[in-house]
């Protein structure tokens, strides 16, 4: 198991935005939270990134786990540096006034005492723009000029720089056009069928989510209501009745 969530419950203040959830994510996975506006899944992303106040919320009991280790006295530099785990965040926070590729490279710093640093950096760059040919042909101009899709295609290649195993996604298809949208998923799709990369996307679009992920966990007001595979999900009365428009 590669991420396992124990019981969390985390909290804003007094105001407790999640309410004991359990879940896991084994290694290779796609996995999917859904469920409605401020049903704590980014709260949930931003817990298990280790941000800190004011930002994400502060974890009041529970534990979670990565590759067995405990990760909540972690700073979030060394998830990324140590563990390997990144978070795409809800929308994007990419460097408008840098270019692509200095947006890109960025990505590169938090690798800097790696002694193939160069080498490797040089095969993220052609993974990044291989599985996004469009950041290739916009690498000299700046990002904040890039369209909406173009951007979100950034935020995750910018993940992917820093060489991680274990990505969050938070709504990586908000704001996005039906054409785009799929774009994207069929990229992270071959991320994951190509690089094993482990994927766990946050995502109101219940529908493309579930097309996408292995397994899907429903969020609603800060508690798990439903699991399982995608199928078994898609298919439950309920899930179809609040979220699948049946």
């Amino acid at each position: 198991m590669m991420l396992e969530v124990k019981d969390l419950k985390v909290s804003y203040g007094n105001i407790e935005a999640l309410h004991g959830i359990s879940f896991n994510v084994d290694k290779g996975e796609i996995v999917t939270l859904i469920g409605a506006n401020g049903a704590g899944k980014t709260s949930t992303l931003m817990s298990l990134a280790r941000l800190g106040r004011p930002e994400a919320p502060v974890v009041k009991s529970g534990d979670i786990l990565f590759e067995g280790n405990s990760i909540l006295k972690t700073e979030p530099y060394a998830l990324i540096q140590k563990r390997m785990m990144c978070l795409v965040p809800e929308g994007r926070h990419i460097f408008g006034n840098l270019t692509v590729e200095e947006n890109l490279q960025m990505a590169t710093y938090g690798r800097k005492n790696c002694p193939d640093r160069d080498s490797r950096s040089a095969e993220l760059y052609d993974l990044v723009y291989d599985l996004f040919p469009r950041l290739y042909e916009r690498r000299k101009q700046r990002s904040e000029l890039l369209s909406g899709g173009e951007q979100q295609m950034l935020a995750v290649g910018r993940a992917l720089m820093t060489d991680c195993s274990f990505i969050m996604l938070d709504e990586p298809s908000m704001g996005l056009a039906p054409k785009l949208m799929f774009e994207m998923f069929r990229a992270l799709k071959r991320l994951n069928y190509t690089e094993k990369m482990t994927i766990l996307v946050v995502e109101q679009n219940a529908k493309v989510a579930l097309e996408f992920a292995s397994r899907a966990y429903v969020l609603a007001t800060g508690e798990i209501i439903a699991s399982g595979t995608s199928e078994e999900i898609a298919s439950n009365p309920d899930v179809k009745k609040a979220y699948l428009g049946g």
